[in-house]
């Protein structure tokens, strides 16, 4: 019958994974947390159809030997600039196929690096499989196959502070928009000032308008390895649009900027979320515009999503894990649109809920 074990299956995202691995999946699942109260106690709400195991991220021993025998696991214990490779590593070593959620651009590299090891593990690796990264690159590739020749690739997401939790989502924050970012412009890869070049973007309801400015993600770091392009572009914003400027006055102050100060930031910040969700609204959603040429014309195609960011990003996690126990992806280390066909995908995604709008 199978199993998957979901890491930090107790967090904001992990629960959701957990949760839709419960209800499509027909083997078991494993909530694999430090919180061992917690998961069990999750575990007993799902009616006995998971699974609790400890398990400490800092240890790869740990980590080991939790994931040792499962057919497939879900990484969703961040900051994932902390744990991204670790947590894969230890997947390598145990020889158990991985999917993660990560959205830090930092790792993405040696993510990627781990291909050959991967390989000889017998394993399939896919990193940034949520909703961005993950849905993003997927509608970037299907917006791609559409044309015969593609000039770039723009990206953007609008996150609500009313639809997320979590210590780990602060950090992530932080660490995308401070300092200097990825992107790839003409074919190569620069860096950009976070926060720079704002420009507003019409995203589904109940998001509407939303400035938004560049951030480190990992998809202008992806895209260009699988799909030909001259540029890739990532710019995203917090909702309501006064949380954005929180980031600007902590790095001024000194208060963020690194990863010590983002935590020791992170956990003050954490303490009072609740005053940061005023004035949002309960979704999330992101936007892919593809241009380039199609039989000689210019042209444009343009997908859009809205949705709870447990859902926009935990069911895809949960596809991909439940695909690779099955067996139906390649080995290797992979971006998910270097390994995945957007449509079959897609269309699971919104049998599962999770739908998608063509704009153009």
């Amino acid at each position: 019958m199978g199993r998957i074990v979901v890491l930090g299956g107790c967090g904001d995202v992990g629960s959701h994974v957990v949760k839709e691995l419960v209800a499509s999946f027909s083997g078991s699942v494993v909530i694999a947390d430090y919180r061992i109260g917690k998961a069990r106690t999750m575990a007993a709400q799902l009616g006995g159809k998971a699974e609790a195991a400890f398990v400490d991220a800092n240890d790869e021993s740990s980590l080991v030997k939790v994931l040792q025998g499962a057919d497939a696991a879900v990484g969703c214990i961040g900051p994932f600039y902390r744990y991204a490779v670790p947590v894969a590593r230890a997947a390598v070593r145990a020889g158990v196929n991985y999917v993660d959620i990560c959205d830090d651009y930092g790792p993405v590299e040696e993510l990627l690096a781990l291909d050959d090891a991967a390989r000889a593990a017998g394993i399939t690796l896919i990193t940034g499989l949520g909703w961005t990264p993950g849905l993003t690159n997927l509608l970037a590739k299907k917006g791609a196959s559409e044309l015969d020749e593609v000039e770039e690739i723009r990206i953007s997401w609008a996150g609500s502070a009313a639809d997320s939790t979590g210590l780990a989502v602060i950090m992530h924050v932080f660490y995308a928009v401070t300092g200097e970012v990825p992107t790839y412009r003409d074919g190569a890869w620069v860096k950009v000032p976070a926060g720079s070049e704002t420009e507003t973007v019409e995203f589904p309801e109940p998001l509407g308008e939303v400035p938004v400015y560049h951030c480190g993600h990992p998809e202008p770091l992806t895209i260009p390895r699988y799909i030909k392009v001259r540029t890739v572009s990532l710019k995203g914003a917090l909702v309501p649009n006064w949380n954005n400027r929180l980031a600007p006055i902590l790095a001024r102050l000194g208060l963020i900027g690194t990863p010590e100060k983002n935590l020791r930031t992170a956990r003050f910040i954490h303490a009072i979320e609740g005053v940061f969700r005023f004035g949002g609204v309960p979704a999330s959603g992101a936007r892919v515009d593809v241009t380039g040429l199609k039989r000689g014309e210019r042209c444009a195609v343009s997908f859009a999503a809205a949705e709870t960011m447990g859902k926009i990003t935990g069911i895809p996690a949960a596809i991909g894990a439940r695909w690779l126990a099955e067996g139906r992806v390649p080995k290797g280390a992979y971006a998910p649109e270097g390994c995945l066909e957007p449509d079959p995908f897609l269309e699971e995604l919104a049998w599962r809920g999770v739908r998608y709008q063509r704009l153009v």
